[in-house]
C-alpha cells in the first residue's frame, strides 16, 4: 500500500445518498448523494482532511489496508508527494526556517512546500527531499 491510496466505507445514508468515511483520516468524512458523487466528495474530503495535518505539523498515518466492502481512494500525486515531505520533515524535527537554510530558499517558500494546495514543481520537491537525505525517484508501474 502507498501513501497516496486511503480505503474508504461508503455507507447507504437512510436519507439517501451515502456517507462516506476513512478509518485512518478521521477528518475526512462526506456523502454525496450517488454513488459516483460520493466517491468523488471522498477524493476531495481526503484531500482537504491533509490540512490538518500539514496546519499541526503531524505524520499523516500509512494507510491501512482495505477491508471488505470498502473502495481505494487517492489522493493527486503533487499531494501524496507533499504528504511524504511533511512526514520526512516531523519525523526528523526539521523546523521550516532550517529547511529553507538548507535549501538555500526563503522560508516563504517552504511555507508554500508544505502546503497540499499549493503547485509545487517536482524539481523543487526534489530539491527538499535532497536536502533532507532522501531522493524522490519518479517511475511507471503498469
Amino acid at each position: 500500500m502507498n501513501r497516496q491510496t486511503f480505503p474508504a466505507r461508503f455507507e447507504p445514508d437512510p436519507d439517501g445518498g451515502y456517507v462516506v468515511t476513512f478509518r485512518d483520516i478521521p477528518e475526512a468524512i462526506t456523502q454525496g448523494d450517488t454513488m459516483e458523487e460520493a466517491q468523488s466528495m471522498a477524493a476531495d474530503a481526503l484531500l482537504t482532511a491533509m490540512d490538518f495535518y500539514f496546519e499541526d505539523r503531524r505524520l499523516v498515518p500509512e494507510p491501512s489496508p482495505a477491508q471488505s466492502g470498502e473502495i481505494l481512494v487517492s489522493l493527486p500525486l503533487s499531494a501524496a508527494a507533499k504528504v511524504e515531505l511533511l512526514n520526512l520533515v516531523v519525523a526528523q524535527k526539521e523546523r521550516p526556517a532550517d529547511l529553507a537554510r538548507k535549501m538555500g530558499i526563503r522560508p516563504q517558500e517552504v511555507t508554500r512546500l508544505l502546503d497540499p494546495k499549493h503547485a509545487t514543481k517536482i524539481d523543487t520537491l526534489a530539491d527538499a527531499f535532497q536536502a533532507l537525505g532522501k531522493r524522490l525517484q519518479l517511475s511507471l508501474i503498469e
